[in-house]
């Protein structure tokens, strides 16, 4: 059997769908790198909801996805950009889907941080900007998860120059009951964070983040760079002081930033960890026996996905990895909050299928060629 998959030109090509997954069984904790998974959230299809309308999240499923990346070994990054913070995801849900992941969390020993920003406001003076991330710490603190303080949309509109963000996290970073990862989230990702840290020129940008990170080493577990520059990260993370992580957020080098070189690695906290969860904690096991050419030889190969669902307009990401995550049964629908399973064309999600069923990433090869085929008819693309 064969697929007719469509093309950016218009026109279809006969696809052959492999017939057997790879065998990536479950297993315990990864020792080399700390790895986590930023998950995506399950919608509740039978929900009568619009695009504006407050998130309508189905519970079971989405907790379920997390279990299902907690048995492979990996971390759970929640409440981050691939959860449709700001697209889809309000607050509420946010700080719901917290409460609900960090309970999980506890009760299988699985490892969890939590994304703390402000987007419980639209816009807002400093001190108010300040409140709302101090709201979000709480309830992260509260549902005993790490905290990830993530890039404010409001800040990046209020702050005028180096010194707010400097006060600011300070001000955050020495109230947080434990150390925090500092998430610097590019423009690529959001456009309304241009010119984070104070200026769009990067280079000014990263000595304030480092100005920062070292006035608090105590209070800073890591960053997470997603920039999608593998130069600049390495460069960053050489600086860092002593016992200061870097988790890598770079969604087109992380197979190189994780191996690393002489002078250190990345750790990883990756939205492309979702769709690849156990394919990446088989890469990072095989790393943990010190056989970087066969960490990369497991790895290597799927960037090329990653590259696809990245592309640009990058921030559309997450559609691509919901569509992977219905084919491979983690869920029974393509339905994404906030309508956003429109936001990539066919041919873009075709293409990601024949990239992930090349990978062997489909548990069910033949029930991912199903629901593949059933998009294409409702499409109406001849098969």
């Amino acid at each position: 059997m064969t697929l007719r998959l469509p093309l950016p030109d218009g026109s279809t090509r006969a696809y052959a769908p492999r017939t057997e997954p790879l065998a990536l069984s479950p297993a315990g904790p990864l020792t080399s790198r700390t790895v986590f998974s930023a998950a995506h959230v399950v919608a509740d299809p039978y929900a009568d909801t619009s695009p504006d309308s407050p998130a309508a999240v189905d519970w079971d499923a989405t907790l379920a996805f997390r279990h299902h990346l907690w048995s492979h070994g990996l971390g759970v990054a929640e409440a981050m950009d691939t959860a449709q913070r700001g697209m889809g995801l309000d607050w509420a849900g946010a700080a719901e889907l917290i409460r609900r992941s960090a309970a999980e969390a506890r009760a299988v020993g699985g490892r969890i941080a939590c994304g703390v920003g402000t987007d419980q406001i639209t816009g807002g003076t400093l001190p108010e900007i300040r409140a709302a991330y101090e709201e979000q710490l709480a309830v992260a603190e509260e549902s005993g998860a790490q905290a990830v303080l993530m890039a404010s949309r409001a800040l990046a509109a209020a702050a005028t120059g180096p010194e707010d963000y400097l006060d600011l996290y300070g001000h955050l970073l020495r109230q947080a009951g434990e150390p925090v990862v500092l998430h610097w989230l590019g423009p690529m990702f959001d456009p309304a964070l241009d010119g984070y840290w104070g200026s769009a020129d990067l280079d000014a940008a990263t000595e304030t983040f480092l100005d920062l990170v070292g006035a608090h080493p105590d209070k800073v577990d890591g960053i997470k760079i997603s920039l999608l520059d593998a130069r600049r990260e390495v460069e960053l993370r050489r600086r860092l002081p002593e016992g200061v992580r870097c988790y890598t957020g770079d969604d087109f080098h992380y197979p190189e930033l994780i191996a690393g070189d002489e002078q250190g690695f990345s750790h990883a906290l990756l939205g492309v960890f979702d769709p690849l969860g156990p394919l990446a904690a088989e890469a990072v096991r095989i790393l943990d026996t010190g056989d970087v050419a066969g960490f990369r030889k497991t790895l290597d190969p799927t960037v090329a996905l990653s590259r696809h669902l990245f592309r640009a307009p990058t921030r559309f990401y997450k559609t691509g990895v919901v569509f992977l995550a219905w084919l491979a049964g983690h869920q029974e629908h393509f339905t994404m909050v906030g309508g956003l399973q429109s936001a990539r064309s066919l041919p873009h999600l075709a293409r990601a299928y024949e990239l992930a069923d090349g990978l062997g990433l489909f548990p069910d090869p033949a029930r991912a060629e199903s629901r593949m085929r059933s998009l294409l008819t409702v499409y109406g693309v001849p098969q």
